[in-house]
């Protein structure tokens, strides 16, 4: 079980949880949801005792969880993806603690019965976690998650950041826990792990909370949803997947404002009712005393009133060029590249731009996606091969991995250029939702969203006749990502796009697709592109076998 008491929490004068309740059964499959700052992040990290609230208690009854943080972060940039994955067991852990034990006993420092019941203890977590077996179930999941032999022995920091996701799941996923804590699991992942992890947490045998933007996903695996309410700082559990809670908040919403319609119609005639009595004459003491009674009923039905619903600010995003663009913005000639000791990933790749398309790049992670992006920008050198410009073209990267926005500057800083007066900035970034209260944060501390929106920012700024898009959708919610998606249709200028967000696909309007590793360009159609995905599935399926 997990349940929620009288819950209160804030961060200086921000409030985030009062008096907020929930329950929630064991086994659960659940989508935490509401709009960025609301405190579904701070949930996991309560749960995690990272964060301990200022009243109230939060309890579950499952103690080993397994947690899967947005942004991947790998501390030791020298552990090989191998050790990664097999240290969300805590073996380490507990081993050095084992041995202080024996240290202790052997030298007859400490509490000798204290210390024999925690070596038990410690004992039987090694048990639980299946020491002498760890490796053949790693082994088994590195199959079922389709990861090649050959990139267990490379370091962590030389993934891509999809390869990394995958990574970051699948060690979330040995940590053998009792309950999953995922914060936006899917992005960056390609269609195919994406299929793995759907069917994965649907068949597992424990409590599952997930942070997700991914409408699909959310449908396909969550059986509740948790919505944290941003207004009224509570928390309300809906039964059903996140269609159906949609639905019954808007039902919610619909019933609310008629009850509010019925009351503002009685507080009306009970407003015009105590006037007359007020003004009647002293004498009259019948409608005197109606008079205090209908007041009385008055105070009651405003304090009944429900809050008037709030309308969010939304993102507003206008991208425009500074000059337009050429017939052939870009032309890429026999291009070749490999990373260090390792395949090529290009072998005589070629293609040309057209003005003001929509050119999507697609392919199963690691194949070179990002890397194709970090080439065109100039951030890599191609080992052969020309990657030519036309004079007229301006270029604006938007990185998967938020590289663009420097975290040791602030939100002001990371979008100053000369172009713009501090007077135009910021009312720019105020357009990104970004307030005189948030401009002079540290984009360390911000969110991954709020990061996002730093970056689309920076490309806007940039007026570019040719984006290079790489998963522009990541950490944004479905309507932000609906209205930058209309944004960039609507752009006169040309997008190179890497995205496996199949809506914000469709809406931006692609016209041909470069399909990696094998260098085809085709026209595009969501048929084709769910086939390129099925047939490579089915592929590796066989290469396996």
């Amino acid at each position: 079980m997990l349940k929620a008491t009288k819950l209160n929490l804030s961060f200086g004068t921000k409030t985030i949880y009062e008096d907020a309740e929930f329950i929630l059964e064991d086994n659960e499959k659940v989508g935490v949801v509401g709009v960025n700052g609301a405190g579904k992040t701070t949930l996991f990290r309560m749960l995690l005792g990272e964060i301990e609230p200022d009243s109230g208690s939060l309890y579950s009854s499952k103690r080993r969880i397994g947690y899967l943080p947005q942004e991947i972060i790998v501390e030791e940039s020298d552990l090989t993806v191998w050790e990664y994955i097999y240290n969300g067991r805590p073996f380490n852990k507990i081993h050095r603690e084992l041995e202080e034990i024996y240290r202790r006993m052997e030298t007859g420092e400490g509490d000798t019965d204290a210390d024999l019941k925690r070596m038990q203890k410690l004992q039987d977590e090694l048990e639980y976690y299946d020491e002498y077996e760890a490796e053949d179930k790693l082994l088994e999941l590195v199959e079922q998650m389709d990861i090649d032999a050959e990139i267990l022995s490379r370091k962590m920091n030389e993934l891509s950041g999809g390869q990394k996701s995958k990574m970051a799941f699948a060690r979330t996923l040995f940590q053998k826990s009792e309950m999953l804590l995922l914060d936006e699991p899917t992005n960056h992942l390609d269609v195919e792990t994406k299929e793995f992890v759907t069917k994965y947490l649907r068949r597992y045998k424990g409590t599952v909370l997930i942070i997700s933007h991914d409408v699909d996903f959310l449908n396909a695996i969550t059986g509740k949803i948790l919505f944290v309410d941003n207004v009224t700082h509570k928390i309300k559990v809906y039964p059903g997947n996140y269609d159906e809670y949609l639905k019954r908040a808007a039902e919610e919403k619909r019933i609310r404002e008629i009850e509010n319609r019925l009351r503002l119609k009685e507080i009306d005639e009970l407003e015009a009712f105590v006037k007359r009595a007020r003004e009647a004459s002293a004498t009259n003491h019948a409608l005197k005393r109606m008079g205090l009674e209908r007041a009385a009923r008055l105070e009651k039905k405003k304090r009944e009133l429900n809050s008037p619903e709030v309308a969010y600010k939304r993102v507003k995003m206008n991208i425009t060029p500074k000059r337009e663009g050429a017939k052939c913005p870009l032309e890429v000639e026999n291009l070749n590249f490999g990373y260090p000791n390792q395949n090529l990933l290009y072998n005589g790749l070629s293609f040309k731009l057209q003005g003001n398309e929509r050119f999507l790049v697609v392919g199963l992670n690691g194949v070179g996606k990002s890397t194709l992006l970090k080439l065109l920008t100039g951030a890599l050198t191609p080992s052969s091969g020309r990657i030519r410009y036309n004079p007229r073209t301006d270029i604006a990267y938007y990185a998967q991995e938020l590289d663009e926005v420097d975290p040791d500057k602030t939100v002001f800083e990371n979008v100053v250029t000369p172009e713009y007066t501090d007077w135009q900035l910021r009312g720019i970034l105020s357009n990104f939702l970004f307030y005189e209260g948030d401009i002079n944060k540290r984009a360390a501390v911000l969110s991954p969203g709020e990061k996002a929106r730093i970056a689309l920012c920076k490309i806007l700024l940039k007026k570019a006749n040719l984006l290079l898009l790489d998963e522009p959708t990541n950490h944004l919610d479905p309507e932000t990502q609906a209205i930058i998606g209309g944004n960039f249709n609507l752009f006169p200028g040309t997008i190179v796009v890497v995205s496996h967000n199949p809506s914000f696909v469709e809406q931006i309007g692609i016209g041909r697709m470069l399909i990696l590793p094998s260098g085809r360009i085709e026209p595009y159609s969501g048929e084709l592109l769910d086939y390129f995905y099925e047939s490579n599935t089915a592929e590796e399926e066989k290469q396996r076998r």
